[in-house]
């Protein structure tokens, strides 16, 4: 039997892949640069930018019929915020690492070298990271329940999501 967190993780892992191919498939369907921003909870995710609701929602579903046919490099995206994290987090400590050595003017070449290094490589590990922990392809007993919009101003949208897989 599944624990509630370890259900709620798994929910939070699909829906963010499903986010992440939704916003694949608006950005090549607009064929224009599009200012978009998404955040996966466990009952869904939520969309902000200026998108037509008929378009997000076929996009929804495009996204998800691709990923249930194994489309899951859809999942994964240069944009995420997990990218960002680790960009932070490796510049971070390797700027930490150097500056526990002496002589400060001489440290920065060092630092600024191994920050660089920390932010090239975080692209591949971000990516690694969203595969294996935070998002997951395995959509297959996912089903989108509505999509709702939540602002006007700027438009913030959720869509909805229920797992009717094995374990709900």
């Amino acid at each position: 039997m599944m624990g509630p967190l370890l259900r709620h993780l798994r929910a939070v892992r699909r829906n963010h892949a499903l986010e992440h191919a939704t916003i694949a498939v608006l950005l090549a369907r607009s064929g224009r640069p599009l200012q978009l921003l998404g955040r996966a909870s466990a009952d869904g995710f939520y969309i902000v930018g200026r998108v037509g609701p008929e378009d997000l929602q076929a996009s929804v579903l495009e996204a998800l019929v691709r990923l249930r046919r194994g489309e899951s490099y859809l999942a994964i995206s240069p944009l995420c915020g997990t990218n960002l994290s680790l960009t932070g987090i490796l510049t971070g400590l390797s700027a930490f690492l150097v500056a526990r050595r002496s002589g400060r003017w001489d440290r920065l070449p060092q630092a600024l070298l191994l920050s660089m290094l920390a932010a090239v490589a975080a692209q591949p590990l971000g990516r690694l990271v969203q595969r294996h922990l935070t998002t997951s392809a395995d959509v297959d007993g996912l089903e989108v329940l509505g999509i709702e919009m939540l602002g006007r101003k700027l438009p913030v949208y959720k869509v909805r999501t229920a797992w009717r897989g094995p374990g709900a």
